[in-house]
């Protein structure tokens, strides 16, 4: 999606208001245009002995008139335009969430909330100040200036004095070409900036608990506050440039008055036009510069937002990489066996990349493009190109940095039966459940499910069948009730409390004093770290999916609590596919089937009696395990 596309889809929708509003435009500025002629006429009869007290009274009138009628046109004409403006906040803000819905982990491994709030707060609304105060000024000003040139023509002043006066507005173009670019590339460092910050923002905020601990609040105020001062910086840049710019087009339109006071007043003098049309004159080109400040206002604001709304461009043009095939197929999940076969799989990504979170699959291989600044990109390229090993180098330098996260993985889950996995931290374990999930892509022809390649599957068929429990936890800011309840919205509060029983958080729920409807904080943070996780688990649980992936899910917890938990779970998913991933050997050991990864290989495989009989990873952490649970019990 481009930028044209943006605004198209949105004139599309709202056409027929901005017809109507430039239409009232128009008429309300040839309203306004009958003052200056009007007010010529009292003059020349107020000079000529002419007026009477009933032509006071008219006059008086009709000058009411057209500023009434002005008001009243020209107010309507504007509240169309800015409800057409806040209509396109509530489109494109709806339309951004819905594209962020579609992008996979990948995406938000290298792109902070913060910077994607500043899309929804400042890109979006510094557009629709471009189409509704933009549009509203420049359809009012550009009739009136319209209107005005036309009455000017009407009067009996000499042709060659209405181009004198006018000349100055010939230089607008010239003006606007000058510092509209400028204006745009300052604009588009204010907004990156306004990203940072708000990105800065949330981050101490998420923080704020650690920073007081550890009492650094002076450091991380003095951080955020070199993200405020690089605002400041550049806005100041933004508006040195844009306050010359916008003062100098009135300063075109003071130079035209000027013009018509004195080449008007030389021939009203001369007595070759009437004190009328002098008085009438002036007005008009007085007129000309309110209508050349809006202009001035517009053209500035209109220069920022083409960078806001090349940033939203840039955004929307991002195309997830976890696409669905025409006619995907569906497996019935309940009776499917998972197989992985000869899985092996990269993160993609030069080093660079893997430090900022920047992973890509190992599935083709080509790097895409780097984004951001050029000049970083180059620097980033010669790094590598010092880094690159000389002929003989070569071979090994690379296995080194592209060693794979998973490699020669087979497996086989048949359905209905428990699959545990342990290992050492970065041993792949989570890897693989990304894989099964497709929030990352595994290679062609690796993963199956129900005999059918993950990659072929439906993505709805493939994670409704799957409840997955990840080790953080995340809690939504609403009721606990609602969080559990968060796959199947229409659960009964009964539904809801067995889940929370079966999870083991069921007494601390109910000790709070609004027990199910307590609103959280942000994460979840009322509650402890056990809380969030039995919570979250019982929100797994309540799906009932016909496979359930454990990943950790009861590290935060006490063995007596986690004992129960696994207990209660054995018994909750006899028939039913599961996988328990953890740290804790206690937590599998009632598995079907019990694999033990390390560096992202299978080192051992079988149940837990016969782990426990060949010497390997396992017994060693088992026995680590078992040490620490005596000492811990005799108190040494």
């Amino acid at each position: 999606m481009d930028s044209q596309r943006i605004l198209a889809d949105f004139f599309k929708k709202t056409w027929p208001y901005y017809v109507v509003s430039i239409s009232l435009h128009l008429l309300a500025s040839v309203v306004q245009v009958n003052f200056p002629r009007v007010l010529g006429r009292f003059t020349d009869e107020l000079k000529a002995d002419a007026l009477t007290m009933d032509g006071v009274v008219r006059y008086g009138w009709i000058l009411l008139a057209i500023g009434a009628g002005y008001a009243l046109i020209g107010g309507l004409a504007q509240y169309l335009v800015m409800w057409t403006g806040r209509f396109f906040e509530y489109m494109n803000r709806r339309k951004l969430y819905v594209h962020f819905t579609t992008l996979s982990e990948r995406f938000y491994s290298s792109h902070g909330v913060g910077k994607l709030l500043s899309y929804f707060m400042n890109d979006v609304t510094a557009v629709r100040e471009s189409i509704s105060m933009g549009v509203n000024q420049t359809a009012g000003a550009s009739m009136l200036l319209l209107s005005t040139v036309a009455m000017l023509a009407l009067t009996d002043a000499p042709i060659g004095l209405i181009l004198a006066c006018i000349f100055p507005l010939l230089l607008i173009p010239v003006v606007v070409a000058w510092f509209g670019p400028l204006i745009k590339r300052r604009s588009m460092l204010v907004q990156e900036a306004l990203g940072a910050m708000t990105e800065s923002a949330e981050e101490q905020f998420g923080g704020i608990r650690v920073t007081k601990k550890f009492a650094m609040e002076q450091v991380m105020a003095a951080r955020f506050g070199e993200t405020v001062e690089r605002i400041r910086e550049r806005q100041l840049r933004l508006v040195r440039v844009s306050s010359f710019f916008q003062s100098l087009i009135p300063f075109l339109g003071a130079v035209s008055l000027v013009i018509a006071l004195g080449a008007g007043g030389y021939l009203t003098i001369r007595g070759d036009i009437t004190l009328g049309s002098f008085v009438a004159l002036t007005l008009y080109v007085r007129m000309l510069t309110g209508p050349l400040q809006q202009i001035g206002n517009v053209i500035n604001v209109v220069q920022r937002a083409r960078a806001s709304l090349e940033r939203l461009n840039d955004l929307l043009s991002k195309r997830a990489d976890i696409l669905e095939i025409e006619a995907a197929a569906e497996v019935a999940m309940e009776a499917a066996t998972i197989e992985v076969r000869d899985l092996t799989y990269t993160y993609e990504g030069d080093e660079d990349a893997l430090d900022s979170g920047q992973h890509r699959s190992r599935e083709g291989d080509k790097a895409s493009p780097g984004n951001g600044d050029p000049r970083e990109r180059g620097d980033r390229d010669a790094r590598l190109e010092q880094r690159r090993p000389r002929e003989g180098e070569r071979g090994d330098a690379e296995a080194s940095r592209r060693r794979p996260a998973l490699q020669g993985i087979d497996l086989r889950v048949p359905a209905g039966t428990t699959l545990g996995i342990i290992g050492r931290t970065g041993s792949g374990k989570t890897t693989l459940m990304k894989l099964l999930l497709r929030t990352y892509d595994p290679p062609p022809q690796t993963v199956f499910i129900g005999g059918e390649d993950v990659r072929r599957l439906s993505l709805r068929n493939l994670r409704e069948g799957i409840a997955y429990v990840p080790q953080d936890g995340f809690l939504f800011s609403s009721t606990i009730r609602e969080n559990i309840a968060f796959y199947k919205r229409d659960s009964a509060l009964s539904e809801v409390e067995r889940a929370a029983r079966l999870a083991r958080v069921y007494d601390n729920i109910v000790a709070f004093p609004d027990r199910f409807e307590t609103r959280l904080g942000e994460r979840g943070v009322t509650l402890s770290g056990g809380q969030r996780q039995r919570t979250s688990l019982a929100r797994g649980l309540i799906k009932d999916a016909p496979i359930l992936i454990l990943d950790d899910s009861v590290s935060a917890v006490d063995t007596v609590t986690e004992t129960a938990i696994m207990e209660t779970i054995r018994e909750l998913r006899q028939g039913k596919t599961t996988i328990l991933i953890a740290h804790r050997i206690s937590a599998i050991r009632h598995a079907d089937q019990i694999i033990v990864m390390d560096e992202g290989v299978i080192v051992q495989r079988g149940d837990h009696a016969s782990l426990l009989a060949e010497d390997g990873l396992y017994r060693t952490l088992h026995e680590l395990q078992e040490e620490g649970t005596l000492q811990h019990g005799t108190g040494n």
